[in-house]
Parts: structure tokens; C-alpha cells; sequence
């Protein structure tokens, strides 16, 4: 990742013990709010393949599809994708998400990891969550009452909202999980 970000601007972090705290071990942290067993899964904005990449190479019982708008970072995460041996498991799709229309499809998760903030994002995640699927909102920290009144508005219900600190900075991090109705 480092090596394509000196051409490609994936992250702004650079130290590489940064970037396995506020990366990887923030994409992994989060693996536990996630539905047990064979999920598919949608990463909006997933500008790196995060955290779908880690998600993919942790959980062989999991079908990534990381959605980017941004043509170079799709290049680098279908690098990134044949590269970890990750092919059947993961695919990147270039592709400025808009709705339903977009031919995506329904995902048992819908996740967005500080694409957009919550509120204008949770009406766009609904469009691809199926039905009883779980939309999953990593954030930077948990305020009480994000977009509780989005998430209804869009038939989504807040199910677990959690805190949580990175272990090598200290950085306080949080993941909000909201289910669609059935």
C-alpha cells in the first residue's frame, strides 16, 4: 500500500507502524460486529480496500466487493486482490454509487469505513442492504444520537453502537450497526 501510495493517494498516513494501528487493526477491530457465518459484503468507498481487503484475508466465509468512485485506487485494490491470492473472495468494482440502479445488487453487509458522514450516508447504504442485512458505520468516535433518525427514515434500526481504542496510538474509534427490517 505504502509503495502505490507514493503514486496513488490512498492514505495520508505514511509510518507504517500508523498504518497497521489506524488500518489494518481498525479494520480488524471491527470484524466482531459483523453476522456470524457466510456473509456477503458490500465496502462503499472503500478507497484501499478497507476494511474489506482484511476482512477478506481474516474471513475466507465472506464475499467482498469494494466499490470505489476513483479509477486509480480500484487499480490498486484489484493489484492488492490478485496479489494476497484473494480472487473468488474479493472483487473491486469501479463505479460512483448512487443507488439501487447501480446494478450492485443486495448485501447481507453494507459497510463504510469514514466514507461520508453517517447521516448522508445511511439512506445510500439502505439502497444495497437486503433485507434483515446488517449496515455497518465505522466511525471516528460514537456521538449518542447518530443518525438515529436517518437510519429510521431508511428502515434501519441502530442495533449496537460501540466504542473502541487502537492499540498502538490510543486513538479512540468507534462502530455504529444498524439492521434493516426483515
Amino acid at each position: 500500500m505504502l509503495r502505490w501510495n507514493e503514486r496513488v493517494n490512498l492514505t495520508a498516513i505514511t509510518d507504517p507502524l500508523e498504518v497497521i494501528d489506524k488500518h489494518l487493526l481498525d479494520s480488524l477491530a471491527v470484524l466482531q460486529d459483523l453476522p456470524p457465518g457466510p456473509q456477503t459484503v458490500l465496502d462503499l468507498g472503500a478507497g484501499a480496500g478497507l476494511p474489506g481487503i482484511p476482512w477478506a484475508i481474516v474471513r475466507a466465509d465472506l464475499k467482498v466487493t469494494l466499490v470505489d468512485a476513483v479509477q486509480k485506487k480500484v487499480a490498486f485494490m484489484k493489484t492488492a486482490i490478485a496479489t494476497l491470492n484473494l480472487t473468488g473472495r474479493a472483487r473491486a468494482i469501479h463505479l460512483r454509487a448512487s443507488g439501487a440502479g447501480d446494478g450492485l445488487g443486495r448485501f447481507q453487509v453494507v459497510v463504510s469505513r469514514a466514507f461520508m458522514n453517517v447521516e448522508r450516508w445511511l439512506p445510500l447504504a439502505s439502497e444495497f442492504v437486503a433485507p434483515g442485512g446488517v449496515v455497518v458505520a465505522m466511525v471516528g468516535q460514537v456521538p449518542s444520537d447518530e443518525g438515529r433518525e436517518e437510519a429510521a427514515a431508511a428502515g434501519l434500526v441502530l442495533v449496537s453502537a460501540r466504542r473502541f481504542t487502537l492499540p498502538l496510538s490510543g486513538d479512540g474509534r468507534g462502530v455504529l450497526v444498524f439492521r434493516s427490517n426483515p
